[in-house]
Parts: structure tokens; C-alpha cells; sequence
């Protein structure tokens, strides 16, 4: 879920809002306006009900920002880069750079959040203690103490994605020696929380609590997607592990003139033989390499009169890799890049070209295989 308006960056890590969060925003307004707040105080005047749950949802919110905050703190104390914070119609998710090294390193950044959840849950509590007479400042603090509570009591249950389920990953990882064994254990048990969760979404919704139901399904439906999409990550990467980037590259490495146009490129090279990647050289001297992302970058109108040489991303520019680099490696780079193929390289030599298709045909291959 990665943020399409950025709004903050604390300790150097952006936050942002996907779109999806607008629509949690509002609802969790208008429950508050509507239902919460009525109920509990029905002295306050309507127009302070909208505006109390209008401030509300944005300190509930910028509590998610400091539960996820507490994760991306601990990753960073423990060299793991955080690319961003995003809030989004489910939550809020730090997306952290890298797996962590140990189950202990796993266990501190998992804990961080509830316990940071669990720490705003004690302050909103002492706030509602000390404001209790003045109603405007008892609803929010009131309701804040029980969802931040219920915040860390909800991300403590043992399955993936919830920290619960890292906590969970890190003893079995801590007691197995296996991250691999440690993160099958929790993409199944998050998978089984998640069918939990959208059979009680179901019955619910037949009891005739129609909204409730129907977002407790939603819920579930979300938790089993990020599950099964971990448990595929581990098998990817055990699929992979010990295997070297030199094993997989094509050596066949594709060159192209400096002065050829992209048009002509694509009508006889793309479309013609349906090759994607290129590498451009000018009387032998490798310049830099091109590829159809780097077509798109180039207005189709000037296909016809811009060269590859203008096109290219120049040699020393590239994103390399060495052929004994490990291939989750490799991949996690082209990951962070964006890429979808990358120079295998020797100091100024280039060896060959790995791509995505090649790593998936070979994990394809292995799973044919039944290995």
C-alpha cells in the first residue's frame, strides 16, 4: 500500500496517505458523530459531535503514525532501512527495506508497535481521568484509550501480517533456526485468522448487523491476501537460496548502434523479434543499455528522430551486479530500483543480463520439478 499524497517525514522516513484512507476517515467521522458520541454524551450539540469526531479520527490516526513509527525506530537502531509510513483504509504499514537479520531483531520490531499502542492507550487513560468533568475533552480521550487498546490487543494475535504474527515468526524461527520454518508457521496461522475473521464477518451479517459483518470480512480478506502473499515470499526465497546470479544470466548480450532510432529499434527488434532489452554501442565502446521502459520515457511522436544513444541510461549509471551476487539479492535490488533487468558485470565487463522472467522461469522449472 504505498502512499500517494505525501504529508510528513519524521526521522527521515516519508508519510503518506494512500487514497483508500479518505474512506476510513470519513466513516470513522461519521461513526463517531452519529453513534459513539451521542450515545455516551447527549448533552453536546450536534455541530460539536462532527467536529469532535473530526478531530478524533485525526488523533487516531496520527496514533496508527506512532504505532508504526515505534516499528520503523527499532528497524532503524537495527540497520534496517524503512522505506515509508502509509495510512490506508485498513491501518497504516512501515514498509521496512529488508527481512530482519535475527528472530530477536524480528521480536524487538514487532513488539515495538503494540507496546507503543499500549503506552498511548495508558496516556489517553490518564488524560481521561484528569478531564472527565469537561465532556469535549473526555469523548475523545475516552474513546482514544479504548482504540489504541484495542489496537495493540488486535496486532498481538499470532498470525501474519499482524506483529503478532512476526512475534510468532520469531520464536519459531528463534527455536527452529529456520527464518523459512519461522515464516511458514505464521503466513499459516495468519491464514487461519483470516478465514476466522470472515467467517465471523458472515455470521454477523447474518445476525443483520449488515456493515459490521460485511467490514470484518474485508478484514479477513485482507489479512489472508498479505498471508499467502508472505508464504509465496518464503518460498520464493528458499526456492532461490544458494543460487548464484553467474547461473542464471543470458550471456547473450544484445547490441545495438548508438544512431539506430528507437522507431526502428522497436519495429525490428521489440515487435520483430520480441526482444526487450538492449545494450548500445558505438564502434564497439559500450555506452550505456536500454530497455522498454526507457522507450516509454520518449514521446511516441519522436520515435522516429530520437537515437538510442539519447534514450539509454549511460554505462556508468547502471544498476550492477556481480555474477557470484546471490539472486535474492539480485532481486531484491531490482526490486528497489524497479528494474526488470540488470547487467551482470566484471569491473567495465559485461558478462550477460538476468531478468525477471529468467529467475521466474526457473522457479517455475523447480516447482515442475516438485523440488
Amino acid at each position: 500500500m504505498s502512499a500517494n499524497i505525501r504529508i510528513a517525514r519524521i526521522w527521515g522516513i516519508p508519510v503518506g496517505l494512500h487514497v483508500s484512507w479518505f474512506v476510513i476517515f470519513v466513516l470513522v467521522t461519521w461513526s463517531l458523530a452519529t453513534g459513539y458520541f451521542p450515545a455516551e454524551y447527549p448533552e453536546i450539540p450536534v455541530v460539536a459531535y462532527w467536529l469532535l469526531g473530526a478531530v478524533t479520527s485525526v488523533l487516531f490516526f496520527a496514533s496508527v503514525v506512532v504505532h508504526e513509527l515505534a516499528h520503523s525506530i527499532v528497524a532503524l537502531r537495527h540497520g534496517i532501512p524503512v522505506r515509508e509510513i502509509s495510512l490506508f483504509i485498513f491501518g497504516g504499514v512501515a514498509q521496512i527495506g529488508e527481512e530482519p537479520k535475527s528472530a530477536r531483531d524480528e521480536f524487538r520490531i514487532a513488539i515495538a508497535g503494540p507496546a507503543a499502542s499500549l503506552l498511548l492507550a495508558v496516556v489517553f487513560g490518564i488524560i481521561y481521568l484528569v478531564d472527565q468533568p469537561i465532556p469535549y475533552l473526555a469523548a475523545p480521550s475516552l474513546w482514544l484509550m479504548r482504540i489504541n487498546l484495542m489496537l495493540a490487543l488486535f496486532n498481538l494475535i499470532p498470525g501474519f501480517p499482524l506483529d503478532g504474527g512476526r512475534v510468532l515468526r520469531a520464536a519459531v524461527w528463534s527455536w527452529t533456526k529456520s527464518y523459512y520454518r519461522g515464516t511458514q508457521v505464521a503466513a499459516y496461522a495468519g491464514q487461519a485468522v483470516a478465514f476466522a475473521f470472515i467467517g465471523l464477518g458472515l455470521l454477523v451479517v447474518l445476525t443483520g448487523s449488515f456493515f459490521n459483518g460485511i467490514w470484518l470480512v474485508f478484514i479477513g480478506w485482507f489479512l489472508q491476501n498479505a498471508a499467502a502473499s508472505s508464504y509465496a515470499q518464503a518460498n520464493l526465497q528458499h526456492s532461490l537460496r544458494g543460487v548464484k546470479v553467474g547461473q542464471l544470466m543470458s550471456r547473450e548480450c544484445i547490441r545495438v548502434p548508438a544512431d539506430m532510432s528507437i522507431a526502428e529499434l522497436v519495429e525490428d527488434r521489440v515487435l520483430g523479434a520480441g526482444q526487450r532489452c538492449f545494450f548500445v554501442a558505438d564502434n564497439g565502446k559500450l555506452l550505456g543499455m536500454l530497455s522498454l521502459r526507457d522507450f516509454t520515457q520518449v514521446p511516441r511522436e519522436k520515435w522516429s528522430t530520437v537515437k538510442t544513444e539519447e534514450a539509454m541510461v549511460p554505462f556508468d549509471r547502471l544498476l550492477r551486479v556481480d555474477p557470484q551476487t546471490d539472486l535474492i539479492t539480485a532481486l531484491k535490488m531490482m526490486d528497489d530500483a524497479q528494474v526488470n533487468q540488470i547487467p551482470v558485470t566484471v569491473g567495465d565487463e559485461i558478462l550477460g543480463l538476468l531478468s525477471r522472467e529468467q529467475i521466474l522461469r526457473y522457479v517455475r522449472t523447480r516447482a515442475e520439478l516438485g523440488m
